[in-house]
């Protein structure tokens, strides 16, 4: 083999070599939604990360993790849901109904991974079975479990007069909290304020 042929050979090895680099994906990128602040969010900031790790995505090594927190302003959800959009997250994970009401307002092709409530109640997906669209994840039925916390706190507590109920008046499953709590109440477990 001559020079000239082992020089045409390596240029054209290189050459391809660069244009597969060019062709391979980029490290792909989590949208975290958050409603509230990081610190209070750590410990599931913290197990959301570990879950990643199980499965083999490791934060700053296979996969990168963008986060916004509207700390505790839910009007900034949207900015930042659509932030997200902009910034070309392969995912949006969303932590809470508003977080997940925002994302799913903000974009119908981004796939976004939930943990809320009752998630047909609040009309982020069709049913549990079959969620349709780009949503997916867990609801945990929380606001519907509250009525029978308050019930298990009066059989626990006999003598409670009077149980406070502690809620933030910008979730949007506060005023079902609220109600359920009361009619729990009118029932004859307890005085609630």
């Amino acid at each position: 083999m001559n020079r000239r042929k082992l020089i045409f050979l390596l240029a054209g090895a290189m050459s391809a070599a660069r244009a597969l680099r060019a062709q391979q994906k980029a490290m792909p990128v989590i949208g975290y939604l958050g409603s509230e602040s990081p610190g209070p969010m750590a410990p599931l900031v913290a197990a959301f990360l570990q879950g990643l790790s199980e499965t083999g995505y490791v934060d700053g090594q296979n996969v990168a993790i963008e986060h916004r927190w509207a700390e505790g302003d839910y009007d900034r959800l949207a900015a930042l849901a659509a932030d997200l959009v902009r910034s070309k997250v392969d995912v949006i994970a969303a932590l809470g109904i508003p977080s997940a009401l925002a994302a799913k307002s903000a974009t119908s092709t981004i796939p976004i991974v939930f943990s809320v409530g009752d998630a047909v109640e609040r009309g982020l997906v069709a049913s549990l079975a079959r969620p349709g669209g780009n949503l997916t994840g867990v609801s945990l039925l929380n606001v519907e479990l509250t009525s029978k916390r308050l019930e298990l706190i009066s059989e626990l507590v006999p003598q409670a007069g009077v149980i406070a109920l502690l809620v933030n008046p910008n979730n949007p499953n506060t005023e079902r909290t609220i109600r359920d709590m009361e009619e729990a109440a009118r029932r004859g477990c307890s005085s609630i304020f």
